[in-house]
């Protein structure tokens, strides 16, 4: 179906275009959203009509958008959940869970402008594509942890993938080994190993 779109669409096209789409997508979100309307001879001498006002109500939502991205971006957001020692969350944190982060920080957006392509499913830290206006996007970093402690660690850079008393065990292993090298030794006092026999 070709459409006429009332706004830019990203990947899809600008206000103004006329771009052939499939019919569902059309259907259950363009026309449904009023972001288009249907390419018939009528409806393109109606956007000829609106076109003015249209750019006007654009230009003005784009104005407001920019101030709102201008207070979410680089914004990190950190979102406490229960995970295995490997890191492999009990669950996964979803556009609604970052909604609901963003709105506790008294932002509000939609999901429709949270752009994450899959739910988070592991600790750390991602960034996340926020589309306030369909010409302003922003980007946020969302931070996954166990516990506040946690998510400070993650935002510090620390490795967390393995657990506190591992770390300090190698750290230990690795000092012993020091105490037992020899930087004076060389290379000749080392006496070459038997070869091995082979013959049976």
């Amino acid at each position: 179906m070709e459409v006429i779109l009332l706004e830019r669409v990203a990947k899809l096209g600008q206000m103004g275009e006329v771009v052939k789409v499939r019919d569902g997508f059309a259907r259950n979100f363009l026309l449904k959203r009023g972001k288009a309307l249907r390419a018939t001879a009528d409806n393109r001498a109606r956007y000829d009509g609106m076109k003015a006002e249209l750019e006007a109500n654009n230009i003005k939502a784009k104005g407001e958008a920019s101030k709102v991205a201008e207070k979410i971006d680089g914004k990190d957001i950190t979102i406490i959940r229960q995970a295995a020692e490997s890191g492999q969350l009990f669950g996964s944190v979803s556009v609604r869970d970052i909604v609901d982060a963003l709105a506790a920080d008294g932002i509000t957006v939609s999901r429709p402008q949270v752009w994450l392509d899959s739910p988070i499913k592991v600790i750390g830290q991602q960034k996340v594509t926020i589309a306030v206006h369909p010409e302003v996007e922003t980007s946020i970093t969302v931070t996954v942890a166990r516990s506040a402690d946690e998510a400070e660690r993650i935002k510090r850079g620390e490795d967390i993938s393995t657990r506190r008393e591992d770390q300090d065990a190698a750290a230990e292993a690795i000092a012993a080994a020091g105490e037992f090298f020899d930087p004076e030794a060389q290379q000749d006092d080392v006496a070459p190993a038997p070869a091995a026999d082979t013959e049976k």
